[in-house]
């Protein structure tokens, strides 16, 4: 393969100099230009639109892989290409920094991008904290939600990185996976990190059940899947002390056990599944596991969390990161509610039992703006974790949209008002519409201030995928004139996304 001149402070920018007198009323974004043998790589913008250069001397070739519009300026020959999916595999095919990697149990940060547009922003804000980025994290609901494919969302990333000049390495989540079905859509496109979602197996009930009952759904656990048998599970745990380090003991009792087997037991086994199927199906895909437990009735005891690992373990299945189900309330867009006392002693019994099993992540599902909690785990200042956000990007770009086309914003809140209590319905939260202050009493200047209301963003967050959907006939034109805002202001949304996500990193320093 040609070398390729990944040092900036290399390019001079007399090099390009003709090519920008001739590429007329362009932004370059300098941090993406690259040499490889005779052609140059870079990025720009023109008007609201994006596009990658190809500048090759005028008697070499340029890449057969790329497609776009050849131009001859002077001495160089111009290919100008659309961001389009071949480009993507292609410019991933050239320059190995915009694959995604697997990025191992040491601290990481993932962003969700339901826009395809934040990527830069992300990448501005994570640098020096010392989290490596996950760019491409995105759900099977969320691309259904929003029309989008895992290969989209993919390729959003990797322009991100390449136009950031980002060459330390980015995560890609298919997160929230139930079925295999689920990890062949997301393998193809490329992700690497795979979070199993088993949350339909979980048996919320055990909280109701008696010792009788339990015991009776004990004894018919699948034990030959599970390669063990109930005796033997019982003599396992029950009445032994499990010491963590000089913290933190278990003492599980019968009672315990059973009904963390009876609550837990059918999710130990199809992650097992679906960890066999990515392994068996895909050998050679580089992958990397995370389970999430976090949406269940009641949370994840320790010992509870204890069990599920160490069965794991025993069944030959590894993990990056787990996600529990944490005491309090993680609501979608706002921050923590409950008792941080109690956040703090559980979640250090937590990073006792990940520390236990080989020091994987703890994992903080709907971490959007949970400013709170994470003065905690930084005060801890122990373990590796992982923190997710999603629908607060999509916030921040409302929040933009308030600044720069109020009316726009007025109608998509009002949109997101009526669609409430249909799509609340998947979220647990606990917003009220009625308390948000009336459209028609808020002048222009003072929209932005809803954004930082916990009733206005929870209306707004549950909505996302009506308004970005574009299948409701009143929706149908929001998701193009958003895009177009949001391009038109490429500076304030930056600005806007920087600002908070520096405000999701301070507390853990």
């Amino acid at each position: 393969m040609t070398e390729i001149n990944y040092n900036t402070d290399r390019y001079d920018k007399r090099d390009l100099s003709h090519l920008e007198d001739n590429l007329g009323d362009v932004l370059f974004y300098e941090k993406s230009i690259r040499r490889v043998g005779n052609c140059w790589y870079f990025m720009i913008k023109k008007g609201i639109d994006k596009y990658l250069i190809i500048a090759a001397d005028i008697n070499s070739e340029e890449p057969k892989e790329f497609e776009g519009k050849k131009i001859n300026i002077n001495s160089s020959s111009i290919l100008k290409c659309e961001l389009t999916s071949k480009n993507a595999n292609a410019l991933r095919s050239v320059f190995d920094y915009t694959n995604p990697v697997l990025i191992g149990k040491i601290n990481s940060f993932g962003f969700g991008d339901r826009l395809g547009n934040a990527g830069p922003a992300h990448l501005r804000s994570v640098r020096d904290t010392g989290y490596k980025p996950v760019l491409a994290q995105q759900s099977i609901r969320e691309l259904n939600r929003t029309n989008r494919t895992a290969r989209e969302v993919m390729n959003a990333a990797s322009w991100a990185v390449f136009q950031e000049g980002h060459k330390d390495g980015f995560g890609a989540d298919a997160d929230h996976l139930k079925t295999t079905d689920d990890i062949d859509r997301m393998v193809k496109a490329g992700f690497t990190m795979f979070t199993i979602d088993p949350g339909d197996y979980v048996v919320n009930e055990v909280k109701t059940m008696n010792l009788e009952k339990l015991k009776k759904r004990f004894l018919y656990l699948p034990w030959t899947q599970l390669k063990c048998d109930p005796i033997g599970l019982l003599k396992r745990y029950s009445g032994k002390k499990i010491v963590l380090n000089n913290d933190t003991n278990l003492n599980p009792d019968d009672y315990q056990v059973l009904q963390g087997m009876v609550k837990y037991g059918r999710v130990i086994l199809h992650t097992k599944m679906m960890a066999d199927y990515l392994e068996y199906r895909y050998p050679n895909h580089p992958a990397e596991l995370e389970l999430s437990v976090d949406e269940t009735d009641s949370p994840t005891t320790p010992f509870e969390h204890f069990l599920i690992v160490s069965e794991l373990n025993r069944l030959g299945v590894e993990l990056v990161s787990l996600a529990p189900r944490f005491c309090g309330d993680f609501e979608k867009g706002i921050d923590f509610k409950g008792d941080l006392d109690q956040f703090r002693s559980e979640y250090k019994q937590h990073l006792a039992i990940a520390e236990r099993f080989g020091g994987y992540k703890l994992s903080i599902h709907s971490g959007s703006d949970k400013f709170s909690v994470y003065e905690v785990i930084g005060s801890i200042n122990s373990g590796a974790v992982h923190v997710k956000t999603a629908g607060t990007s999509y916030l921040e770009a409302l929040r933009t949209i308030a600044e720069a086309e109020p009316a726009l914003f007025r109608e998509i809140l009002a949109f997101s008002v009526n669609r409430f209590n249909e799509d609340k319905k998947t979220y647990h939260i606990s917003a009220n519409p009625d308390r948000i202050s009336s459209l028609y009493k808020l002048k222009d200047r003072q929209l932005r201030e809803l954004m930082d209301d916990n009733d206005a963003r929870q209306v707004l967050h549950v909505a996302y995928g009506s308004v970005l959907s574009a299948n409701l006939p009143e929706a149908a034109t929001f998701k193009e004139r958003l895009m177009k805002s949001l391009e038109e202001h490429e500076d304030l949304y930056e600005k806007n996304l920087s600002a908070h996500f520096n405000r999701h990193f301070e507390p853990f320093n």
